[in-house]
């Protein structure tokens, strides 16, 4: 009896396989063959209740905004470790700058139509998600590889059109539903 139990049990296990992907085994456990299912991962997201309809907007905003930017801050994280990596083998500061121009010059060329056409609201989340990837501000960015002057500059700008190169990604606080909507994107759900 244990035996067309055991394998009715994994005749079975094994049709939900082929159905959902669920991978199932048997176990012997004491002369006792016991299924055993490895169920895929579920990821479970906080959903966020709106007072109104004007800060569902916002979060649908939000949401398009974080889309179109995201991908630049993963860029720079990655471009942040290359630069980095080749900085590194460069022992003359006179080649550095070099190399930094250079670098600059290939970045423009590539991303300058593209960041100019981000809004003001992008430019801002921009800078958060590069912190954010990054761990440090745009402006410590700017100023390790551009030198202080530069950043000051930079700065200067941004003040202009209400922004900061030192805002910091904040993601347990004011931050939190920029973080929720990133782990849509994360995980493909976006």
């Amino acid at each position: 009896m244990k035996r067309i139990l055991s394998i009715t049990l994994i005749l079975t296990g094994l049709n939900l396989s082929a159905q959902t992907g669920t991978r199932v085994t048997a176990v012997v456990v004491n002369g006792d063959t016991i299924p055993s299912v490895t169920l895929r991962e579920v990821k479970v997201y906080e959903t966020f209740k709106f007072r109104n309809k004007h800060q569902e907007q916002i979060y649908w905003k939000l949401k398009r905004d974080v889309k179109k930017v995201y991908p630049y801050a993963i860029l720079a994280e990655a471009k942040l470790k290359e630069y980095n990596n080749k900085l590194a083998t460069i022992s003359s500061e006179a080649e550095r700058k070099l190399y930094m121009k250079k670098a600059e010059g290939e970045l423009k060329k590539q991303f300058e139509a593209d960041l100019k056409n981000l809004t003001i609201t992008q430019g801002r989340l921009l800078i958060k998600l590069i912190d954010r990837q990054t761990g440090r501000t745009s402006y410590e960015l700017v100023k390790d590889l551009r030198g202080s002057f530069s950043a000051f500059m930079w700065q200067s700008l941004a003040c202009l059109f209400g922004s900061s190169l030192k805002s910091e990604y904040d993601a347990d606080g004011k931050d939190k539903m920029v973080e929720h909507v990133i782990r849509l994107v994360e995980s493909g759900e976006i």
